[in-house]
């Protein structure tokens, strides 16, 4: 019975061309082994599972090689079958996690004044270099600069920003990048057709998407689902994975524009239930977000988001209800909840429904961005009070004005003499019947505004109005144009006229209720 080796282990590349996604680094690496020009010192960076172990392994293989074939290693000659069989005593893997002392170090220094035991090259291969104390990196800075030209050094590391200089100048640096969905995609479906694995290229998607540009863990993904034995789809991944798919997401973030607060506990429920990882699902928000707003920002948006064309449709369509302000003041809310989740792990669920609850309501938060929302908001309405009633409304106004100085000209008498119009009197002045719901609508776009109003009583004679209220409001509104403005502009969409059509005085009520007709007049004219 033949030992069980996991997916990622088994389909490991076997030289510089099987390596996925690293050309630019395997074309070097091969040209170097081609030519006899090995350097003594490599560096390889980069995040976990985008090969860098992968390939400190191979170019083992590869100045090794008894038959080398145009840089690639053969994996058929003794020295390339004894380094696959971790048997060759030339070929030293380190983890620096464990071996971090400088009497590691010494110790290895001791060991490169001996020449090879069977192989051309010593090769060191130092996994997580970053992980050496400062004390063992200076041990090994002379060695690492001039090494026996029999030894070969290759160190590996997840955090270059935790390397001294000294040592990261010795070293030929190679940078190895995250995988591309699309990379990651074909290398799933072609070992899936290997390993008789029924994978969907949905479901393919969605693994590649969790596993961030690495492939180890992409492969392990793979192999997880694929012991269910089921057909690997899009439903079953999300299952799996947990917050894989972004259909939790679009469920609350469309709950969060209708504010159904019900779907949204449900969501966050459902999630719980399955014993989910709720900071998972909170990323898996966030990055829904983050689509959201390159869609509102570019115009061939599905060139930047790895999603299925399914999940790309229902983005469309949940983003076209948001503004690019309130997406920033939700993201605002996402990351500090985020942020307090990984804070305090056992109040996970009551951090998210929180958040979610604030995100709902720009008006219960003070922040930069709500306060940038509400302005956009604001903004938003004030077109609507500056530009008054849509053309059509002001088209049909103008034509019925039209056609009621025509009929009053026909019907008027050839002979009338000139008569005087009578005088206005205070009775034509009446209570304004709408000014309740004006002040309603004020406090909508700014509450310090309709506040003013709370006391105060509104008198109109058909477009003609005058607002009477306290000495103090009444002066201060007096000089303010944009109040005074807004005012008009609610007037008018309540009475759906032009606001320019409509004329308002405010005056002090102290004496107010003596003032009359010719008062009210002469305050207008």
């Amino acid at each position: 019975m033949s030992e069980y080796r996991a997916l990622y282990r088994k389909w490991r590349p076997v030289d510089f061309d099987d390596v996925c996604g690293q050309k630019s680094i395997t074309d070097i690496l091969k040209y170097e082994v081609a030519n006899d020009k090995i350097s003594h010192a490599y560096l390889f960076c980069g995040s976990r599972g985008t090969g860098k172990t992968s390939c400190a392994k191979i170019l083992a293989k590869a100045v090794n090689c008894l038959n080398p074939k145009n840089g690639n290693p053969c994996n058929e000659c003794k020295a390339c079958r004894s380094i696959d069989r971790g048997s060759a005593t030339d070929v030293i893997e380190m983890d620096a996690a464990s071996n971090n002392g400088v009497n590691n170090v010494r110790d290895m220094k001791d060991e490169i004044a001996f020449t090879p035991a069977e192989l051309k090259y010593r090769v060191y291969i130092v996994d997580e270099v970053h992980m050496m104390s400062a004390a063992a990196f200076n041990a090994l800075l002379k060695t690492l600069e001039e090494p026996p030209s029999y030894v070969v050094f290759i160190l590996a590391t997840t955090e270059f920003n935790k390397l001294p200089t000294t040592i990261v100048s010795r070293c030929q640096r190679f940078d190895f990048r995250r995988m591309t969905s699309e990379v990651i995609i074909s290398r799933l479906m072609h070992i899936a057709r290997e390993e008789k694995i029924d994978l969907t290229e949905d479901g393919a998607r969605i693994i590649a998407r969790a596993a961030q540009g690495g492939m180890r863990d992409a492969v392990s993904l793979l192999e997880l689902c694929a012991g269910s034995r089921e057909k690997v789809d899009e439903r079953l991944v999300s299952e799996t994975v947990g917050g894989g798919s972004r259909e939790g997401a679009y469920r609350i973030i469309n709950a969060i524009a209708n504010e159904d607060y019900n779907e949204i506990y449900s969501v966050i429920a459902d999630v719980v239930s399955v014993s989910a990882d709720l900071s998972v699902f909170w990323q898996s928000v966030i990055d829904s977000y983050r689509d959201m707003m390159v869609a509102k920002c570019t115009k061939d948006a599905k060139t930047y988001l790895d999603l299925t064309d399914v999940e790309y449709s229902r983005l469309l369509e949940i983003s076209g209800r948001f503004t690019m302000a309130r997406l920033s003041y939700h993201v605002s809310i996402l990351e500090g909840a985020l942020a307090d989740m990984q804070r305090a792990s056992n109040s996970k669920r009551s951090i998210a429904e929180i958040a979610l609850t604030r995100m709902c309501d720009a008006k219960s938060s003070s922040s930069p961005e709500a306060l940038a929302l509400r302005i956009e908001e604001l903004e938003r309405e004030l077109s609507k009070v500056k530009f008054g009633a849509p053309a059509s409304v002001k088209t049909k106004i103008a034509e019925e004005k039209t056609e009621q100085k025509a009929e009053k000209v026909q019907d008027a008498p050839e002979a009338a003499p000139p008569t005087q119009a009578p005088a206005q009197t205070s009775e034509s002045f009446k209570p304004y019947e709408k000014w309740s719901r004006a002040v309603e609508k004020i406090g909508e776009l700014k509450r310090s505004l309709s506040v003013q109003f709370i006391s105060a009583q509104a008198l109109r004679r058909g477009n003609d109005f005058v607002i009477s209220m306290s000495p103090f409001f009444a002066t201060r509104l007096s000089s303010n144009e944009g109040d005074l403005r807004i005012l008009k502009g609610i007037i008018a969409e309540l009475e759906k006229v032009d606001s320019t059509e409509i004329r308002v005085k405010v005056v002090s009520n102290d004496r107010s209720s003596q003032r009359t007709g010719d008062d009210l007049d002469s305050i207008l004219n």
